[in-house]
């Protein structure tokens, strides 16, 4: 069986996506660094994610078989007098959202993600592919 075209060309398209020129002027400092890893039995995707939690990723394969990883966190500080009045208010809200193009490979039904350590983990299983022989016999009936 020949690999599909998301199978051959999966990584460098995304390597090609992440580190382009478009890419590059369309991002931010903010932006967490991001690691892939392929065994034999799965994909590893790592992000570096410190002090966030599980609670602010959204992990979703879409239509198209995309593996979306959105990061929304909101954090609020507040001090107030005695009357309730502000005295000081900080607020901060980002936003994350990577997009990775998944090959033909993968049981998007088996995909687990773990957060520790300041690390998200996405583990993405290969499908195991039939064997086929060389040679196959059909019988006439």
């Amino acid at each position: 069986m020949t690999p599909t075209k998301h199978q051959q060309n999966w990584l460098p398209g995304i390597f090609n996506d992440f580190f382009g020129n478009e890419w590059i002027a369309k991002t931010n400092s903010a932006a967490p660094a991001i690691n892939i890893v392929e065994t034999e039995k799965e994909y590893e995707v790592e992000i570096a994610a410190p002090g966030i939690t599980k609670d602010d990723f959204e992990i979703t394969v879409d239509k198209d078989n995309h593996l979306v990883v959105t990061v929304e966190r909101k954090q609020e500080d507040d001090e107030k007098d005695k009357k309730g009045r502000y005295l000081r208010r900080e607020f901060s809200y980002s936003q994350f959202q990577q997009t990775l193009i998944l090959p033909d490979n993968v049981d998007t039904d088996a995909i687990e993600a773990c957060q520790n350590n300041g690390v998200l983990t996405v583990k993405i299983p290969k499908k195991k592919l039939p064997t086929v022989s060389e040679k196959k016999k059909i019988a006439v009936k």
